[in-house]
């Protein structure tokens, strides 16, 4: 685990952050758009988590905290404790988001390199059912009056067009991702899983360097029912909340069993009887919703598990989806309840990014996916001083490259059971890509 020097220090002891927290009115003539939220946003590594108008977006850097390994979850949450410890905090306002926060972006595989970050930010816009607040959060010495938002706001330039774009094959391409395929398919058919999730990645090269903002409005536009994101170079609108926690209630909305939809309404509402109907599709499903509730059990002292999905339709395809929810367990003594990110943590990964069992089905992804997933379906989101917070798994989404900000990584995963054809999966992977490469136009 390791803090870097942004984090305020005076002697190796971290000096107590200030955070303030105070309602705040948007900009005149803002509409009840996400894009007055990310209209805040500067162009030098925004952190945005927004969804139907509502969210969070940030800008700068107060500490930032780098994990790594199969504990990086619980180191990431101690060090983010430890600063909690010495902060000095006054929220006027005492809604979820508000008071400190912190960004988080996780990688799927405990190997993997890029293991972990958790960035506090120096400001937070936020908004959630009419209200809007302002947090800052700074060094005791550079304490001034009340922050107003005209004070602290970056100076807005509009976001450029990234130009052209060039697609080229990722780690695997296209074609030999059907044998990946044929091979989880025998592996299932074997006994060694009951079901995998399996990736590729697609390289793209802009024109211009990317100018993050660009992609968030584009995808918060188009996908505004799902939580569009940007977290330490990932970005992207997932469908997925792997779970939300707050004042004691947890939510999950699971997905698996994907369609593409055609464009023609009508068409696509006879597509959505037959995905409601796939036994293929209901089986991948059922071992998605059946992970996530095992994961939650120990937590809960009640839950409720739906028993048939129902059709979540977005504009490039249509997915089998359940809201999972859960009442945790009342604290004992001393105890607490977990935080979101130990509930994050417990759920990852669920059957909907890795498969069934989990642990063969992670080694079976390790042998035959052919590349480092990096954060891709892993975690991302936010949490707050008191635990609670939302996580997503970061799906239709892209990593932008540390070095080049022309180059990024897009993503896409499909699961694979014992009836699934790899020429269809690789047409719903193709299917997952429109995104970013929406975001991306």
């Amino acid at each position: 685990m390791s803090t870097s020097p942004s984090t305020p220090v005076t002697g190796g002891v971290p000096r107590p952050l200030v955070v303030r927290t105070v309602p705040c009115d948007l900009p005149a003539g803002a509409v009840p758009d996400a894009d007055d939220l990310l209209d805040l946003l500067g162009p030098d590594a925004p952190l945005a988590w927004v969804r139907r108008g509502d969210g969070l977006v940030a800008w700068g850097e107060a500490a930032r905290i780098e994990v790594h390994g199969p504990d990086r979850f619980a180191d990431a949450e101690r060090a983010w404790r430890q600063l909690l410890e010495h902060a000095i905090v006054r929220d006027e306002v005492r809604l979820p988001g508000t008071g400190p926060i912190a960004f988080g972006s996780f990688a799927f595989d405990d190997d993997s390199p890029a293991g972990g970050v958790v960035v506090v930010p120096r400001v937070v816009v936020g908004r959630r059912d009419g209200r809007a607040w302002l947090t800052t959060l700074s060094a005791p010495g550079e304490l001034g009056p009340l922050p107003r938002l005209r004070d602290v706001a970056p100076r807005h330039v509009p976001p450029a067009a990234p130009g052209e774009v060039a697609y080229t094959d990722g780690a695997v391409d296209a074609e030999s991702w059907l044998d990946v395929v044929a091979r989880g398919v025998a592996a299932i058919r074997s006994g060694e899983v009951e079901k995998v999730v399996l990736a590729r990645d697609v390289h793209a090269r802009t024109q211009h360097p990317l100018d993050v903002r660009w992609a968030l409005h584009r995808l918060a536009d188009r996908y505004r029912s799902c939580w569009t994101f940007s977290v330490d170079g990932m970005i992207g609108a997932t469908p997925e909340l792997l779970v939300r926690s707050e004042r004691g209630l947890v939510t999950s909305r699971v997905l698996a069993g994907t369609i593409r939809r055609t464009g023609d309404d009508d068409a696509d509402m006879g597509r959505a009887a037959i995905l409601a109907h796939s036994s293929k599709d209901l089986e991948e499903h059922e071992y998605a919703v059946t992970s996530v509730a095992r994961a939650l059990a120990p937590f809960c002292s009640s839950s409720n598990v739906p028993d048939l999905p129902f059709v979540l339709p977005l504009p490039n395809v249509l997915h089998l989806a359940s809201d999972v929810t859960g009442v945790l367990t009342a604290p004992q003594g001393d105890d607490a309840h977990p935080s979101s990110l130990a509930l994050a943590a417990a759920l990852h990964p669920t059957a909907a990014v890795c498969g069934t069992p989990t642990q063969a089905a992670r080694a079976l992804i390790t042998r035959i996916e052919g590349m480092d997933r990096g954060r891709y379906a892993g975690p991302v989101g936010w949490f707050g001083a008191d635990g609670d917070g939302e996580w997503g798994i970061a799906l239709r989404c892209a990593e932008v490259d540390r070095d080049d900000p022309r180059r990024l990584r897009l993503f896409a995963g499909c699961g694979v059971v014992a009836a699934s054809d790899p020429a269809a999966e690789l047409a719903e992977s193709r299917a997952k890509l429109d995104p970013m490469r929406h975001a991306l136009s």
